[in-house]
């Protein structure tokens, strides 16, 4: 299994981005998925979480949206009016047979 984020970087407050998380190894299409952040000396937080059809979601941040391509095993989170404290490294991860895997992580920085 391997998750591999991209789309992160810097980017002024009140801007867009949208993370990808590209998953190959297993059947994507199976399982759902979720975006987590972590911000040094605090805890991973969950931003988003979408079941494996993609007809539910639930976000956190009402500015950010969770979706999934099955035909492309990738999984997105658009993130619009970003603010200073959306700055946090990006995890992509889901569950598979109880075993956790999770990207590697994209840095997001919100800053003017």
């Amino acid at each position: 299994v391997q998750l591999v984020e991209s789309g992160g970087g810097l980017v002024q407050p009140g801007g867009s981005l949208r993370l990808s998380c590209a998953a190959s190894g297993y059947t994507f299409s199976r399982y759902g998925m979720s975006w987590y952040r972590q911000v040094p000396g605090k805890e991973r937080e969950l931003v988003a979480s979408i079941f494996s059809t993609g007809g539910n979601t639930n976000t956190a941040e009402g500015r950010f949206t969770i979706s999934r391509d099955n035909a492309k095993n990738t999984v997105y989170l658009q993130m619009n009016s970003l603010k200073p404290e959306d700055t946090a490294v990006y995890y992509c991860y889901c569950m598979i047979n109880n075993i956790n895997y999770w990207g590697q992580g994209t840095q997001v920085t919100v800053s003017a």
